[in-house]
């Protein structure tokens, strides 16, 4: 809604103010000069990036269409996942979670937390720290320089899709200018022609710099700046989860545990002390 919204204020402002200036908006209908553009952009951004960054790029555009996949809500279920984790170990010791993480699709503790359950990367995340927390391993530094460095390695595919739009947009104002000079090309082709025509043929070959700059500026770069705060936002799942799972490995009793988790996360979608004392006391037990 955020794009849709932003886009019909960047079309009305740069169309409707040309119009209203008394500009011919019938001259910057040139269908060949965005095939030179377009067809150029996608082949560079083909040959520049990986196969996974290629496969990534539907999904991509959905993340900036739909923006963060985690709200308020989210949030708050993950810190009762973990206030639930944290109080079954307290309960029945280290080796009560060994059934969850090592059969998680069939987990009674993460199924009763849709959300997080639905995300594997997530559920991934804590079952391998967790299953080496249960064969032994409780050095928190070494634990959090393991998911320092994982996290790390996550963010730089995330930076590769960035980069990748990002380089469509410093790219399309040059591969305009290419239209442009193909339109002139062609103009000086026709040189004999009434200056009334030349004019027009000239005043279609500036179109193509036009079109690179518009949607350099106005849609590849602000999009790519999008996905970028997307991803940032949408980090502060994983590092919630490696907050609270760092505070539980360094002794931390759950109410605390996941109160650290609770700071990690950004204030607008942070929830409340009170919200979160308040769900943790209303969850379903858990076997």
């Amino acid at each position: 809604m955020r794009l849709l919204a932003g886009l019909v204020v960047i079309l009305v402002c740069v169309f409707g103010g040309y119009a209203a200036m008394g500009g011919h908006l019938e001259v910057l209908v040139q269908p060949w000069e965005y095939v030179i553009i377009l067809g150029a952009a996608i082949g560079a951004f083909i040959i520049g990036n990986q196969g996974a960054v290629l496969k990534g790029s539907l999904s991509m555009l959905g993340k900036i269409f739909k923006g963060p996949a985690y709200n308020k809500k989210a949030y708050l279920e993950l810190l009762g996942m973990q206030f639930a984790m944290y109080k079954l170990i307290q309960q029945k010791g280290i080796l009560g979670i060994e059934p969850h993480v090592e059969d998680p699709k069939n987990s009674s503790l993460f199924n009763a937390f849709p959300t997080f359950a639905k995300n594997h990367h997530a559920v991934e995340f804590v079952c391998d720290y967790m299953r080496m927390v249960t064969m032994g391993t409780n050095n928190v530094h070494e634990m959090e320089a393991l998911m320092d460095e994982e996290l790390e390695t996550h963010h730089q595919e995330q930076e590769r899709m960035v980069g990748a739009l990002q380089s469509l947009a410093d790219g399309t104002p040059a591969l305009g200018i290419v239209a442009a000079v193909l339109g002139v090309i062609k103009t000086m082709g026709a040189i004999n022609e009434p200056p009334e025509i030349l004019g027009h043929m000239i005043g279609g070959a500036l179109v193509g710099t036009f079109f690179g700059v518009f949607i350099a500026y106005g849609l590849f770069g602000p999009m790519a700046q999008s996905l970028r705060g997307t991803y940032e936002a949408e980090s502060k799942y994983f590092l919630s989860l490696k907050t609270g799972l760092l505070a539980h490995i360094s002794g931390q009793p759950p109410v605390m545990a996941i109160e650290f988790a609770r700071k990690a996360l950004m204030t607008d979608v942070r929830p409340s002390f009170e919200e979160v004392d308040s769900a943790t006391q209303n969850l379903p037990a858990t076997a």
